[in-house]
């Protein structure tokens, strides 16, 4: 019997765009898949969307839809988006699926049934862009957004009954949590008391959800419904053999944003279930803009398709591959995307097919010359091409998949100087058998090295392999055909001019005139009335004041630089108009939350107000 493989991906929010970080974790999933294929693995590829929550439901609301109809409309950018990436999933699935619905209820119940779920109520703070409580202290860091203070009856999944289980199964499965940093993380989160799981919403607030089984009055939490996923789909609750030979999975790959859902609530509810943990959780980093990470909010979010548009999916995927280390967070940039490019797709390895290419057509009328090259070269390019494979099996084992492709990368780049010293242009005028041999030997290292870059550019590279006439995609010596006259090809990777590239400039300027800005950009500031409660200059600024303000039911602070035309008590009640979804500053020493609108004329300056009984601080400014 074939050895399994089950490899997932997040399950992605159903409201987001797809944006480079999901291409990446997908690209990733799907190369990794492909690695374990080709070695003869029997592969299981998971992926989806998470359709549920509170944020799906006001986002149907406003368009006028149900929610249903809203992830039906959504889905398609995803499933477009991996069939432009190549992406070879096994399954998609989607959370409002009746057969995710049934064992999410299954899984429930079995839990309540355990005595691990209990009602209590609950009053503390309630993020609705995060869609759970929080804590005091994580709403002073500025970093969740509209924060309501909430009073009401939950039901709670005892957590913290499999905290030490938990503590000992990390520490008994070094593998367990990946890389090692992102598993001292966690055993440092779970130092702390663990507390126990609000798994609820009440339908008077929510009713976009899976209800529960014991209680039709309230829906699941969004994260015990969209980690089960990972079960729904080999098909646990059906008794089936699917479940048996997939379960558990080998690795679910996640963002390191994610980490604690992942590896504590997740395993926690297995232990509950009576289900078997994963083999590994994998945590790798972000992707930057620059020093940046990139978010929506920032407005630096790349868009894949256009990389695609321009330059073909496989380098994106290559550079995607080769850039990040896993574990570790990578800056992106087109100025790194066209120099990895060009040094090693155009120059190292496209050009070492249009030489080789280019020769046999010349001196062997375009046909694969018989043998071998029989020289201590030659046969040190066989040894190296055995080194390679071993070496890029070991980094895929390892999850090193930017060594892994580097490891491929330096056969190609010796095949080149092996090229260089032998010199076959010459050769074939003095000795054409021995010339032939040493271009044989060059397309035989070329189709092992692009054997083992296909998982990473699965189409470029089988232009190499159609090219020479592979008979076999087993990655090793000897699987070309003899006297194949070869096939035609165009440059399998065009140098790129960085001068005349057109994604982050021509057409950035053709889109986006200077000066003007997308209506989908302004729809991202988010303007609201603010009632001001206290007000005091800063000591040792001229120009600031410091004041308390009332946003709906969220108390903030911001920093504004009105002192030269308001004085403290002249602010004091009035209602404002803030940027609310502004990233925090620290000016002067001090953290602003937030930026007052005011109009000036560079003499006088005015700030917004709102008159009327009927508007309250936190309205929403159009």
């Amino acid at each position: 019997m074939k050895q399994t493989y089950y490899i997932t991906t997040p399950i992605y929010y159903v409201n987001d765009n797809p944006h480079i970080g999901h291409a990446y974790t997908t690209i990733l999933a799907d190369v990794l898949a492909r690695f374990k294929r080709s070695s003869g693995h029997d592969v299981y590829f998971l992926t989806g969307l998470d359709e549920h929550g509170q944020k799906v439901q006001q986002a149907a609301e406003q368009r006028g839809v149900d929610p249903q109809q809203h992830c039906d409309e959504m889905a398609p950018r995803f499933l477009e988006l991996w069939q432009k990436l190549h992406i070879q999933y096994d399954d998609f699935i989607r959370t409002s699926e009746p057969r995710h619905v049934s064992v999410v209820q299954d899984v429930l119940q079995t839990v309540f049934d355990n005595g691990d779920i209990y009602e209590d109520e609950y009053e503390g703070l309630y993020s609705v862009s995060e869609e759970r409580f929080i804590t005091e202290k994580e709403a002073e860091s500025g970093e969740f957004r509209d924060i309501k203070k909430l009073k009401e009856k939950n039901y709670f999944f005892r957590m913290s009954n499999y905290q030490q289980k938990l503590i000992d199964h990390i520490n008994a499965n070094p593998e367990f949590v990946q890389p090692n940093h992102r598993k001292n993380e966690v055993l440092g989160f779970l130092k702390q008391p663990l507390e126990d799981l609000c798994i609820s919403r009440p339908k008077s607030r929510l009713n976009w959800g899976i209800e529960l089984p014991f209680d039709t009055d309230y829906v699941t939490y969004v994260w015990f419904d969209a980690l089960i996923n990972y079960i729904t789909s080999p098909g646990y609750a059906s008794n089936n053999a699917g479940f048996k030979k997939w379960w558990p999975a080998d690795v679910h790959l996640i963002g390191k944003d994610i980490l604690t859902t992942h590896s504590v609530y997740w395993p926690t509810m297995l232990m509950s279930a009576g289900i078997a943990l994963p083999k590994s959780i994998f945590a790798h980093g972000w992707w930057l803009s620059g020093e940046t990470k990139m978010s929506k909010s920032l407005g630096n979010i790349v868009d894949p398709l256009s990389l695609i548009e321009e330059y073909g999916v496989d380098p994106v995927r290559y550079y995607l591959m080769r850039e990040m280390v896993l574990g570790q967070d990578a800056a992106f940039t087109m100025e790194s995307f066209i120099k990895r490019y060009n040094s090693d797709l155009a120059n190292d390895y496209g050009n070492l097919l249009s030489r080789v290419t280019k020769l046999i057509q010349k001196f062997f009328d375009g046909k694969l010359p018989p043998a071998d090259d029989e020289s201590d070269e030659g046969k040190h390019v066989k040894e190296s091409a055995v080194s390679a494979i071993q070496k890029v099996n070991g980094c895929i084992d390892s999850m090193k998949m930017n060594e892994g492709i580097e490891e491929s990368l330096q056969f190609i780049r010796a095949v080149n100087k092996y090229m260089e010293k032998m010199a076959p242009w010459k050769l074939a005028k003095e000795n054409p058998k021995v010339a032939g041999g040493v271009l044989r030997t060059a397309a035989e290292a070329l189709r092992i090295g692009s054997l083992l870059l296909k998982p990473v550019m699965p189409n470029r590279t089988e232009i190499v392999l159609d090219t020479f006439g592979s008979i076999s995609d087993e990655v090793k010596w000897g699987g070309l055909t003899d006297d194949f006259a070869l096939k035609d090809h165009e440059i399998l990777f065009p140098r790129i001019d960085a001068k005349k590239t057109t994604v982050n400039d021509a057409k950035e300027k053709k889109d986006n005139p200077e000066g003007v800005i997308l209506y989908e950009d302004f729809e991202k500031v988010e303007l609201q009335t603010a009632k001001v409660l206290e007000a005091e200059k800063v000591e040792g600024a001229d120009r600031l004041l410091k004041l308390q303000i009332e946003v709906g039911e969220e108390k903030r602070q911001i920093v504004s630089g009105i002192a030269e035309y308001y004085s403290p008590e002249d602010l004091i009640g009035k209602m404002v108009i803030v940027v609310a979804n502004l990233k925090p500053a620290t000016i002067f020493g001090i953290e602003s939350h937030g930026m007052l609108l005011a109009a000036s004329n560079k003499k006088e300056l005015s700030i917004v107000t709102v008159a009327g009984d009927g508007i309250i601080s936190g309205s929403k400014v159009y």
